[in-house]
């Protein structure tokens, strides 16, 4: 192996202990020795683990963070801002999308001058979705006005994300940073790391809170106006102050890294520099393609070869002078970008140093530009080598044949062309003529349902060979629900189980139409193919007798992030259905607490320890909540009870076609994370309908009707017979007061459905 990229020093006076962890332990265990005052944050793969691991630390009341759960990033920026402007020591971790989605917010908190700690755990940005780790969320960052530091190893991860608060808290810097590690690379793989044995260590060095002596919202008898606009003379002040304090970032960060490499014996150097005082050759990486590659400089001096290889630990502010002087005798530097700056012949490292380097008048080294390694592609010693010897061509011949091109890709060829394995579905495939919808007198519709073994004869939406869980209630529910819809049918799948377990490429589970779109803009995009497909139909630019059944599915939580598209779908009244599957909570990332999980239950980000009993606050009435937009229907059901189902799958899709927005909430089991066996979803789901806490009933034109009481049945249960069957809620049956608070909830919200059922204008 190569040599380590940290210098030691010769005193280390601060006790370490060495363990082996990965990088989003590694800023967990950082954030929790610092003890930060607010995390506001939103799971999203591959970052969502240092929320995880900050919970469970709270639990076992190791620090006392409060940890928010946002309705999507774009909520959590702003309660880390907010939380900025009250004063308060803030951090935050997401990736890809969700550092998109908030994106907005960072300027302003830049802008601002509010610090704060972020840590990106980079990873391919959409579209086509790919959840692995490349560069093309950080590159967005790059204007952003934020100091964004590049950790290539988990222990870099844990000493800068201790150096970043330092860093933003500085008199003269005053500005959040990033601290970015590769998805899947550093963030999740293992190495021998070092952390501080005791936490009052790393919070002397980064020093007592500064901020409530800044001007913030939390001192009434000093009032502050934050956020005025601007005119034009003010803001290019205000961003010239900006320019100014990252320029002073870099000096900051110096300082900060020689204090730091005497506390723990690791100094991290604005550029790591391998092998470069004579090199003639060099290869410029970010992060853990750096570190891979320095095990190929070392077997090309073997050879004789002059290499060496530059990595950045900061590119904002950009070291622009340091790389002028690192690069003075290199002939040929070939630059290795995980993201591409599209039509720009190289990405904007690339055009950077290009830059820097055009100021030095003597500098005559040729630039090569490479993107490789996009959605996680590894990056191996082969493809190190290839770079060198991209460069070792170009010195020897004077200039470059190729300054941009790929890396890794490959033609396709005609003999490989996709074919269909099964013949495509339509229309009259999907129409039983066995399932009867009419209104009747009152203007209510009536559903006339064959017996349910003759709807078996219909092909299913959904082929076989998906990759769920065993025992996934969302796909069995779902297919039961699409056996009421006859006709056509176009289905969008905003991010999740469902949509990831069935569509992977070059793979479809999806017999007809299927479109995907993230989770905070699924009805949006429904809304356009909808409202579109009307129009050209009326304008007789497509020729279709039949209407076609569109249909949203969201799940995993998805009606947090994607709640306010949903709301302004069902406003406008598009001719749709929403569907929601609903397994309480996000579990397409692995199980955090969604609004719709229940209170108490435990997921990865609501624990159960010494010092929280699961998940805070009661969850969320969904249906409710699109009631109150005046759609025409509005229902629930479960897979338990297939004819109720099955009438409401046909009268949703008669509104949808004739009058406006359908939305229906169905309870699905997920084993995994309710720690359950396989087999029993069904039995579960049942319980959930027979103890009231998931009831089944209708809103039809503003009219409430309960289509199944337990109850009047005579098979009402106590909510503990639901509980009992799950190891996510076997703490709530030991603790009387929290069992008691949740039993209440369940009978408050069941009491007034009857009342509605009961009373036509509630």
């Amino acid at each position: 192996m190569a040599v380590s990229e940290h210098t030691e020093t010769q005193a280390v006076p601060a006790e370490q202990v060495t363990c082996f962890e990965s990088g989003n332990e590694m800023a967990a265990t950082a954030a929790a020795q610092i003890n930060y005052h607010i995390m506001g944050y939103f799971p999203i793969t591959p970052s969502t683990e240092v929320a995880q691991y900050l919970d469970q630390m709270k639990a076992r009341g190791q620090h006392d963070i409060q940890l928010i759960a946002a309705d999507g990033e774009h909520g959590s920026a702003g309660i880390c801002y907010g939380a900025a402007m009250a004063g308060a020591r803030v951090i935050n971790a997401t990736s890809s999308q969700g550092f998109l989605y908030m994106l907005e917010q960072l300027p302003t908190q830049s802008g601002t001058r509010f610090p704060m700690v972020l840590n990106l755990v980079t990873r391919a940005v959409s579209g086509p979705l790919d959840i692995r780790g490349d560069h093309s969320d950080l590159y967005y960052g790059l204007n952003t006005g934020w100091v964004i530091l590049t950790a290539s190893t988990p222990q870099a991860v844990y000493d800068m994300n201790i150096m970043a608060l330092r860093i933003a808290e500085h008199s003269e810097v005053r500005l959040p940073v990033i601290v970015a590690y590769d998805g899947f690379f550093t963030s999740h793989q293992k190495r021998k790391v070092q952390y501080f044995k005791e936490n009052e260590v790393v919070q002397h060095f980064v020093g007592p809170n500064p901020n409530p002596n800044y001007p913030n919202i939390s001192d009434p008898a000093h009032p502050v106006t934050i956020g005025a606009h601007m005119g034009g003379d003010d803001l290019l002040n205000n961003h010239y102050q900006l320019s100014l304090a990252l320029d002073r970032a870099g000096i900051v960060y110096d300082e900060i890294a020689r204090e730091y490499a005497a506390l723990s014996g690791r100094e991290h150097k604005v550029l790591d520099l391998y092998r470069m005082d004579d090199a003639e050759v060099a290869v410029f990486l970010l992060n853990s393609a750096g570190e891979s590659a320095k095990d190929t400089v070392d077997a090309l001096r073997a050879k004789g070869i002059k290499a060496g290889l530059v990595r950045p630990n900061l590119i904002r502010p950009f070291p622009a002078e340091q790389l002028r002087q690192a690069l003075k005798n290199v002939k040929a530097l070939l630059v290795g970008e995980r993201a591409d700056s599209y039509g720009a012949q190289g990405g904007n490292l690339t055009h950077e140093i290009r830059s820097a380097l055009q100021v030095d008048p003597d500098n005559q080294t040729i630039i090569l530009s490479r993107i490789f390694g996009l959605g996680g592609k590894d990056f191996y010693a082969d493809d190190a080598e290839a770079f060198f010897q991209l460069a070792i061509d170009a010195a020897e011949k004077g200039y470059a044949e190729k300054p941009f091109d790929y890396h890794g890709y490959y033609p396709g060829e005609a003999k490989y062309a996709l074919v269909p394995v099964r013949e495509p579905q339509h229309g009259d495939a999907y129409k039983s003529g066995l399932i009867q919808v009419a209104p009747d007198e009152d203007g209510r519709l009536k559903v006339k349902l064959p017996p349910l073994r003759q709807l078996t004869a219909k092909p299913h939406r959904l082929a076989p060979g998906h990759g769920a869980c065993p025992g996934c209630g969302a796909l069995s529910a779902l297919e039961l629900f699409f056996k009421g819809i006859e006709g056509d049918m176009v289905v969008l799948f905003q991010t999740g189980c469902a949509y990831v377990v069935t569509a992977s490429y070059p793979y479809t589970s999806h017999n007809q139409t299927f479109v995907h779109n993230l989770f905070q803009n699924g009805a949006a995009t429904l809304a356009g193919m909808v409202d579109a497909f009307y129009e050209l139909k009326r304008r007789g630019e497509i020729q279709i007798s039949d209407d076609v059944t569109f249909v949203m599915v969201s799940g995993d939580g998805g009606m947090d992030i994607g709640m306010g598209a949903t709301v302004g779908a069902a406003l406008r009244n598009h001719k749709m259905i929403i569907l929601e599957y609903d397994n309480e909570g996000y579990m397409n990332t692995g199980s955090q607490l969604s609004y719709s999980t229940p209170m108490g239950h435990m997921t990865s980000t609501s624990g159960v320890g010494k010092t929280q009993k699961g998940k805070k606050g009661h969850h969320k009435d969904t249906a409710q909540i699109l009631a109150a937009c005046n759609i025409p229907y509005v229902f629930t059901g479960a897979e338990s009870h297939p004819q109720d189902l099955l009438q409401k799958a046909a009268k949703a899709q008669w509104y949808a076609n004739n009058v406006g927005t359908a939305y229906g909430k169905l309870l699905c089991a997920c084993p995994l994370n309710w720690k359950t066996p396989d087999h029993s979803g069904h039995d579960l789901v049942k319980a959930a309908v027979d103890s009231c806490f998931f009831p089944l009933y209708e809103i039809e034109e503003g009219i409430t009707s309960i289509t199944y009481n337990p109850e009047l049945k005579g098979k009402r249960i106590p909510a503990v017979e639901w509980l009992k069957g799950m190891g996510k809620t076997k703490h709530l049956l030991q603790d009387e007061e929290l069992l008691r608070t949740f039993e209440t909830e369940i009978e408050r919200r069941w009491s007034r459905l009857k009342l509605r059922h009961e009373n036509s204008l509630l």
